[in-house]
C-alpha cells in the first residue's frame, strides 16, 4: 500500500560535518551583506587560508546528471523558481531546489581534507551549499559540505563537487559566480564502520511521472530506494551508492541504488556514528529518528520540519523494488546494508533487474534482484552455466556476500580488487 506520509524531498543544505572536530580546523567567514532580499549583496562561505592543490569548479556545463539548474552571464541560478515535478502533497512543494555535478578532478596527490569557498549573492530565503566526495580504492566516500572543510577517513585520489541550491518557491534565487576548491592532508575522522546492516521500516514510494532528488523520473515499477539523507545519493544512472535491501527471513531481496531522499527526514545519515551524523547525534547508531520520534515520543514524535511523525520509516522503496524484488504487499520491516560503507570488490550490473540466483545457473531458484546500475560486492567467482548477456558470453558466475550469484554476462564493470576464484 502507499505510505500514509507525505513524499519528502530534499531542500537544504547538507548539515556540518563533525562539529566539534571541523570547527576546530577551519572555522568559517561570512561577508556582510544587506538584509533586504531585493539588495541582497554577496555571500562568501570560505575556510580558513588554504594551502594545497586549489582549482576552481566548472560550472558552466549543465548536462543530464544536473537537476533545476542554469548558467546565466551573473553565474549558476534554479531554473524554475517552484518545485518542478513535485507532488503537491509534500510540504516541499513551497521550496524549489537545483544541483549541479562536476567532473571528479584527478589530484596531484592524494588527500584527506577538500575545502570549498563560494562567492554568491543569496538573497533572504534562498541557499547556497557545495559538497563533495571522494574516490578511494574500494569506491566514493559519502558527500560531505566543504564550506567548512569535508574530512575523509582515508586518502582519496580524485575529488567531484556539487552544488545544491534552493529557494522559496516563487522567490529570488541564490546566484552562484564561483566555487574554488582546496585539497590537503589533515587528521582523518573515521566514517561509518564497514559493512553496516540495520532493521528499520519500510514504506512504498509510488509516485509514478515525479522526480527524484537526482533527477531521474520515476517509472512504473522502478528498481531503486531513497534514503534520508543526501550524503547517500546517487548521481543519475550510477549505483555509486547502493544498499542491499532483504525481507526479514532473507528469503528475498535487492541491490538497489540510492537515487531518492526520504522518508520524513533530509538529514538523517542513521547508518554513521555519531561523530558523523548530520543530525540526532544522541540517538544509537542505526536507528532513524523517524522511528525514535514514532515508536518513543523522540523530538516530540516530530521530524526534522515539525511534522508529526505517522510510521517509523527509515528507508523509501521503489515500485519494483517493492513488489517485485522484495514481494511485499504492505509497509514492512527490512534488513538493510549500507554497502559503500563495506570493502572489497565491487561488480556494477550492467543489465536488470538481473535476477540473483542459490546457485550458478538459471535453474537454480530466484532469491531476489539486482537493479541496474546497482554495485553488488562478490566475493569469489565459479564455474557455471554458459550465459550469453549484454556484455559477454561466460560460464563465470560471481558469488555474492550473501552467498548468493549473478552471471557475469550482465557485469558491466569491476571494481575495488581482483575477484578470486571460489
Amino acid at each position: 500500500m502507499t505510505r500514509r506520509h507525505c513524499r519528502i524531498r530534499p531542500s537544504v543544505l547538507a548539515a556540518i560535518l563533525a562539529l566539534a572536530l571541523t570547527a576546530a580546523l577551519v572555522p568559517v567567514t561570512r561577508a556582510a551583506r544587506t538584509t533586504t532580499p531585493a539588495t541582497a549583496g554577496p555571500l562568501t562561505l570560505a575556510a580558513a587560508a588554504p594551502a594545497g592543490e586549489r582549482w576552481s569548479a566548472d560550472l558552466s556545463v549543465i548536462d543530464r546528471d544536473d537537476v533545476n539548474v542554469r548558467r546565466t552571464a551573473a553565474g549558476l541560478r534554479l531554473r524554475e523558481a517552484h518545485a518542478a515535478g513535485r507532488s503537491p502533497r509534500s510540504p516541499h512543494s513551497a521550496l524549489a531546489e537545483g544541483m549541479l555535478l562536476s567532473a571528479p578532478r584527478t589530484l596531484a596527490r592524494p588527500a584527506t581534507r577538500v575545502r570549498a569557498e563560494v562567492t554568491a549573492d543569496v538573497p533572504a530565503g534562498a541557499s547556497v551549499e557545495a559538497q563533495v566526495r571522494g574516490w578511494r580504492l574500494d569506491g566514493w566516500t559519502e558527500w560531505r559540505a566543504a564550506t567548512v572543510g569535508a574530512i575523509f577517513d582515508q586518502p582519496v585520489s580524485r575529488v567531484q563537487t556539487r552544488v545544491v541550491l534552493t529557494a522559496r518557491a516563487g522567490g529570488a534565487t541564490a546566484t552562484v559566480r564561483g566555487v574554488q576548491l582546496t585539497a590537503d592532508a589533515t587528521a582523518a575522522v573515521s566514517a561509518a564502520t564497514p559493512g553496516l546492516t540495520y532493521r528499520v521500516y519500510a514504506t512504498r514510494i509510488g509516485l509514478v511521472g515525479e522526480l527524484t532528488a537526482n533527477g531521474r523520473t520515476v517509472q512504473p515499477r522502478d528498481h531503486f530506494v531513497a534514503l534520508p539523507s543526501r550524503r547517500g545519493l546517487s548521481p543519475l544512472n550510477t549505483g555509486d551508492y547502493t544498499v542491499r535491501v532483504c525481507t526479514t527471513t532473507g528469503a528475498r531481496c535487492e541491490y538497489a541504488p540510492v537515487w531518492d531522499v526520504g522518508p520524513w527526514n533530509t538529514r538523517d545519515d542513521y547508518w554513521n556514528p555519531s561523530a558523523v551524523r548530520e543530525n540526532w547525534k544522541n540517538l544509537p547508531q542505526g536507528r532513524p529518528e523517524a522511528q525514535a520520534a514514532y515508536q518513543s515520543g523522540y523530538n516530540g514524535g516530530k521530524d526534522q520540519f515539525g511534522r508529526t511523525v505517522l510510521n517509523p520509516a527509515g528507508i523509501d522503496l521503489a515500485d519494483g523494488t517493492f513488489w517485485d524484488g522484495l514481494q511485499l504487499t504492505t509497509n514492512a520491516w527490512v534488513e538493510v546494508a549500507y554497502l559503500w560503507t563495506g570493502g572489497g570488490p565491487r561488480a556494477v550490473v550492467g543489465d536488470g533487474p538481473l535476477n540473483i540466483r542459490s546457485g550458478p545457473g538459471t535453474s537454480y531458484a530466484v532469491r531476489g534482484l539486482a537493479a541496474r546500475f546497482a554495485n553488488v560486492p562478490v566475493q569469489c567467482y565459479v564455474t557455471g552455466q554458459s550465459v550469453a548477456g549484454p556484455y559477454r558470453t561466460t560460464t563465470r558466475w560471481n558469488r555474492l556476500a550473501t552467498g548468493q550469484y549473478v552471471s557475469y554476462a550482465y557485469v558491466s564493470a569491476v571494481y575495488g580488487g581482483t575477484v578470486p576464484a571460489c
